[in-house]
């Protein structure tokens, strides 16, 4: 598992060949092995390999060719519909419709999809998260035909790969890991951190295509703009709302 994971790839492009209801079934059992908050298991998965279905999907990601060309699509909700009803059907009364909840539910769900991909790829299979999910919730829901309780938080396309592209650089683990108590960034570790990410040929690359001085004026000015990080941000606490989780008496 261990090399699986080191040789992580986001795959874009995607064989036709369909995925076995029984490889699905293996995938799905392993994410439901996931660690979860109590053991509540407060999250659902939505399989769809509908072409029509997906079309609608692939939109409300903004049309990323993966989501069409994969011939599995799963979108990872927090979800207490279903432990909410249970409650109420054995008598107990479920006090879950506040942000609290939605957020356990959330990483729960996250928890899950972590493990479908690992999964995945350990049986040879390739996968490409899409953090769009969010974004266009709202439409989503009504896609999916989701209801009050449920709110998708990930999504990924999964199939056969028909591409090997190169290892995601990351940062070091200096830049992501503190031990014992957090250690804030001064500007020279701020430098060192991102030195190797900055020098690369990719960032290179993207600086002269974007006409950009810096790598993070491609994140601030193109990629994640403030207005639509503001605008992306309201749309989904109206989501959470509606669904239910906005309890703050």
């Amino acid at each position: 598992m261990l090399d699986t994971i080191f040789k992580h790839r986001s795959i874009r492009k995607y064989k036709s060949d369909p995925v076995s209801d029984e490889m699905l079934r293996t995938l799905l059992q392993a994410g439901t092995r996931a660690s979860t908050t109590g053991n509540m298991q407060v999250y659902s998965i939505v399989v769809t390999k509908d072409d029509k279905i997906r079309e609608k999907l692939w939109e409300c990601h903004f049309k990323q060719d993966m989501v069409m060309q994969a011939p599995v699509h799963m979108t990872f909700c927090a979800d207490f519909n279903r432990f909410n009803k249970w409650c109420e059907q054995r008598k107990a009364v479920p006090g879950y419709d506040n942000y609290l909840s939605f957020f356990t539910a959330a990483i729960d769900a996250l928890l899950v999809s972590q493990n479908v991909c690992l999964a995945a790829e350990e049986k040879g299979l390739g996968i490409c998260y899409l953090g769009t999910a969010t974004y266009n919730a709202a439409r989503i829901i009504d896609i999916l035909n989701l209801p009050k309780g449920v709110v998708p938080v990930a999504a990924i396309a999964l199939g056969y790969p028909d591409e090997d592209p190169g290892l995601t650089d990351r940062l070091p683990l200096e830049g992501v890991v503190h031990f014992e108590q957090y250690s804030d960034y001064g500007p020279e570790d701020i430098d060192r951190i991102y030195a190797e990410k900055e020098a690369s040929d990719l960032t290179r690359e993207l600086l002269e295509v974007n006409q950009k001085e810096t790598l993070a004026q491609i994140f601030t000015d193109n990629r994640y703009k403030k207005q639509d990080n503001i605008h992306f941000s309201k749309e989904f606490l109206k989501v959470i709302e509606k669904q239910g989780f906005m309890n703050n008496e």
